[in-house]
């Protein structure tokens, strides 16, 4: 029991359970999102039908394709508007916190480890920097 214990309460457990919370509750705003605004949107433009009712039969057996077609089209408005909404906006912020350290730092001639531009010696293997 103290190994189960001290599994759950490592801290990549928490932050897993804490991502998958955060997650759950960022893809009803993303559902959301999509369902009301982008879809009701896109129809006003365009007119997009409800392909819901499209089906094939076979013998006894319907094939309802239409709602497959309605997921493909939901799934695709979800990840444009995720990439659009948080991913080209963190990859944003991501290169230009990286341009900034970046600005800060060297690298070592002889470890090749990154150091601050001001150090007169490498913090690693503690080469005289010129």
């Amino acid at each position: 029991m103290n190994g189960l214990k001290r599994f759950l309460m490592q801290g990549s457990v928490i932050d897993l359970a804490a991502a998958f919370a955060i997650g759950a509750a960022f893809t009803s705003v993303v559902q959301s999102f999509v369902t009301d605004v982008l879809t009701p949107l896109i129809s006003a433009l365009g007119g997009l039908p409800d392909f819901s009712s499209l089906k094939i039969t076979v013998g006894r057996s319907d094939f309802m394709y239409g709602h497959f077609i309605n997921a493909a089209i939901s799934f695709l408005m979800i990840s444009t508007a995720i990439y659009v909404l948080v991913v080209r906006p963190y990859k944003h912020h991501r290169d230009r916190t990286a341009a900034k350290i970046g600005a800060r730092t060297r690298d070592c001639p002889e470890c090749l480890s990154k150091i601050p531009k001001a150090a007169s010696r490498c913090a690693f293997c503690t080469a005289q920097m010129a």
